[in-house]
């Protein structure tokens, strides 16, 4: 009996024990799950093929009259052989960055040239390239289609032209020939169209008085030729006559196959200050998720209602400034003191690839990354991307979300496709953010980070928006 007794109040103890502490236990793993929750939100689990590139071309259809498909230049979309390593690839970016902050903290330039020069050495390596995707548009009457790149960073719209007075590079479609078009006309030096261009990039032929441009990149590949006019056709509905561009007869460096280039930058002689009548200085684009896939550029036409719109700060006439705010990552804020990204300053660019950051902000941003990648095992990367992963013995990977914040309450949660880069397939998977030589120098938010997101520039206005989901 007494057993008994014993036996009924230890049940007694333990019921009293679970009646009282069980909704504590609730609780608490209420707490475990929705921490687990809350982890998983600001993660990014993927099958490690899918951030490497696809051999097969899936493009998209474009259904708006003033929208030009974007193919990566070296994408299968473009048919064009790629014999170019990621990291030849990470040091034509590196050459593009030094030119740009080069540009911006000096001012400098190459100085006014007198006549046409028929060959330029370009200096071996590595060309600085001036962008990595392309759209197609219509130059000439009748019109001849054109493979060009475009570029937020590049002011003047240039082709190759015949006949090739110096060099020229191979290209996809047959130059582009004035004699055949019956609305080319030269510019004149005295004009106030030649007037447009940099002092820089300005010169003028003594035996005809016709205005030259000449456009040197950081390695000294280049661009020079006639300076004229001529009909550009976006769509059988957008056509524009009188269109400033450059007639290049001399041309050297690594731009792929493309025939030449769009400039986007905020300058008088830009194609969105060409068109500014029709347009209103308003562009967009996105840059799809890998070179496998075309994502759009767009002129004009409606905003994307979900699209966070940042200042334009001033950078130069050639780019177009923005200002960060800070940083996270896993859903985490960085410890970065704002006037770190003060002091630098920053642009956003279509043509460099990786985002620079000041050396202090990146940092932060390594250091938080790679203490939530504890999992998997570091590898060494380039003299660019330190911060690297082998993921060969793996069939998925998790990583934390990076978001970047700008000024006005903007915040851009990066794409998971735009986190990671391929150096060396999945052996060598690497942060995709370098650090600048100081805290001073410039800072790029470039175009890895923008894949995926419709980003919108309007000039008119000094916003730059980002709106998600923009392509695949």
């Amino acid at each position: 009996m007494a057993n008994l007794i014993s036996s009924i109040k230890f049940t007694s103890f333990i019921y009293v024990f679970l009646l009282f502490l069980c909704p504590l236990c609730s609780l608490k793993k209420g707490y475990a799950v929705e921490a687990n929750e809350h982890i998983k939100k600001y993660v990014h689990t993927l099958e490690v093929n899918s951030l490497l590139a696809s051999d097969s071309c899936n493009q998209s259809m474009i259904d708006k009259a003033s929208s030009l498909q974007v193919q990566h230049k070296y994408g299968p979309c473009m048919q064009v052989l790629n014999d170019r390593s990621h990291v030849q690839f990470l040091l034509q970016d590196q050459l593009r960055v030094d030119s740009i902050q080069a540009k911006l903290s000096k001012n400098s330039g190459h100085g006014i040239f007198e006549e046409m020069v028929t060959k330029l050495p370009a200096r071996s390596g590595i060309a600085i390239g001036t962008g990595n995707y392309v759209v197609t548009v219509g130059l000439g009457t009748p019109k001849k289609d054109f493979t060009l790149e475009f570029d937020t960073g590049s002011d003047i719209t240039w082709t190759q032209c015949q006949p090739c007075l110096g060099s020229c590079y191979p290209q996809k479609e047959q130059k582009f020939d004035p004699t055949k078009s019956t609305s080319y006309n030269n510019v004149s030096c005295s004009s106030a169209s030649c007037n447009l261009l940099p002092t820089s990039q300005r010169g003028c032929s003594a035996s005809s008085s016709t205005c030259l441009y000449q456009v040197i990149y950081g390695d000294q590949s280049y661009s020079q030729g006639f300076f004229a006019t001529e009909t550009l056709t976006i769509s059988s509905s957008d056509v524009f006559t009188n269109f400033l561009f450059g007639c290049g007869q001399s041309n050297n460096g690594l731009f792929g196959q493309a025939a030449g280039l769009v400039g986007l930058s905020p300058s008088s002689v830009s194609l969105p200050s060409q068109t500014a009548e029709k347009y209103q200085k308003q562009f967009s684009y996105c840059l799809p998720s890998t070179p496998s896939l075309t994502g759009y550029l767009n002129f004009g036409g409606k905003v994307s209602q979900t699209a966070g719109f940042t200042p334009i700060s001033p950078a130069s006439s050639s780019f177009y400034g923005i200002d960060i705010v800070g940083m996270s990552v896993g859903g985490s804020q960085l410890p970065i003191d704002p006037s770190i990204f003060t002091t630098s300053g920053a642009i956003i660019d279509s043509g460099t690839v990786i985002t620079r950051l000041p050396p202090t902000a990146y940092k932060a941003l390594k250091e938080a990354f790679d203490e939530k990648m504890s999992n998997y095992p570091k590898t060494n990367g380039d003299e660019l991307l330190d911060t690297c992963y082998d993921f060969s013995n793996y069939t998925t990977v998790s990583f934390p979300m990076v978001s970047v914040s700008f000024k006005g309450g903007v915040e851009v949660d990066i794409d998971a496709s735009g986190i990671l880069y391929p150096v060396n397939g999945v052996k060598t998977m690497c942060l995709a953010f370098a650090a600048n030589k100081d805290d001073s120098e410039i800072g790029i938010f470039g175009n890895h980070q923008q894949k995926t997101y419709e980003v919108v520039y309007d000039g008119a206005k000094g916003m730059v928006g980002f709106a998600a989901g923009g392509c695949s």
